[in-house]
């Protein structure tokens, strides 16, 4: 059974820090591309990053750019978010999903594995 678990979420002051993990079972996820999306209260799921097995391809939507970082240990099959100068507007539930390599990343339903969420709350 795949599962994707998400941890680290929180609450954290704007400017401030959090990191995000998400635990991969049940397969192999070579050749899986990584990403993390998020769903703020009332709207729809958005893309945030993405990162291929071997590390070559990086993806972050531009709202992120300069502020969050993903990054993977395969060997742990464990893919991180850190997001850095956090801001109100990135409050959001964040889940972690998987997708075989020359998918289009930014689109959820492109997924085939999904975590369960972690909250993520920017206070002003």
């Amino acid at each position: 059974q795949v599962q994707l678990v998400e941890s680290g979420g929180g609450l954290v002051q704007a400017g401030g820090s959090l990191r995000l993990a998400c635990a991969a079972s049940g397969r192999s996820f070579i050749r899986y591309v990584m990403g993390w999306f998020r769903q703020a209260p009332g709207k729809e799921r958005m893309f945030v990053a993405a990162r291929s097995w071997s590390g070559r391809d990086t993806y972050y939507t531009d709202s992120v750019k300069g502020r969050f970082t993903i990054s993977r240990d395969n060997a742990k099959n464990t893919v991180y978010l850190q997001m850095d100068n956090l801001k109100p507007d990135d409050t959001a539930v964040y889940y972690c999903a998987a997708v075989l390599e020359g998918s289009d990343v930014t689109t959820g339903s492109n997924y085939d594995y999904w975590g369960q969420g972690t909250q993520v709350t920017v206070s002003s």
